[in-house]
């Protein structure tokens, strides 16, 4: 009489997961190919200042960083709190700087050795002898192209 029977052993299919393990190969190679690994670990404080008239590097293969600041909590009972330079993952005195970038830049091709910039990061609380000290071994090693790195926003906001 009824028109309509429900089939009681209706079984929901079994999910294919065929095509699961190429998803994750694919999701793999995707994350390898845009991670950036981290090259150094900042050991100093970095409180960048504030700039108004700034300009974004374009290739960051052509960089080579200098770090300065205080030392972090970890490393102020070893270093001190005075402003300390720091070259990839070690503290140098300013005298290492020129042997630093001879060292980079060897490092790097044959057609970028002409043209790399040297970028200072400096804490906006660091000792300006340092800075000059940093600028002169610059100059021997003909280091001219320097950046220094800051944020954008207003600089008397660096006053504080």
């Amino acid at each position: 009489m009824s028109k309509f029977n429900k089939k009681k052993d209706a079984a929901v299919p079994a999910v294919n997961t065929a095509s699961l393990p190429d998803i994750v190969f694919m999701l793999l190679f995707f994350f390898m190919t845009v991670t950036v690994m981290k090259d150094s670990t900042l050991k100093v404080e970095n409180t960048l200042p504030n700039a108004t008239e700034i300009k974004k590097l374009e290739k960051k293969d052509r960089v080579i960083y200098i770090y300065v600041g205080k030392p972090t909590r970890e490393y102020e009972k070893v270093y001190g709190t005075e402003s300390k330079i720091q070259l990839n993952d070690k503290f140098a005195d300013a005298s290492e700087v020129g042997d630093y970038i001879l060292m980079e830049r060897a490092k790097k091709p044959q057609e970028l050795q002409n043209v790399l910039t040297t970028s200072l990061k400096v804490d906006k609380d660091a000792n300006m002898g340092i800075i000059s000290d940093i600028k002169q071994e610059l100059r021997k090693v003909n280091a001219l192209k320097v950046n220094y790195t800051t944020y954008e926003g207003d600089a008397f906001r660096n006053l504080q």
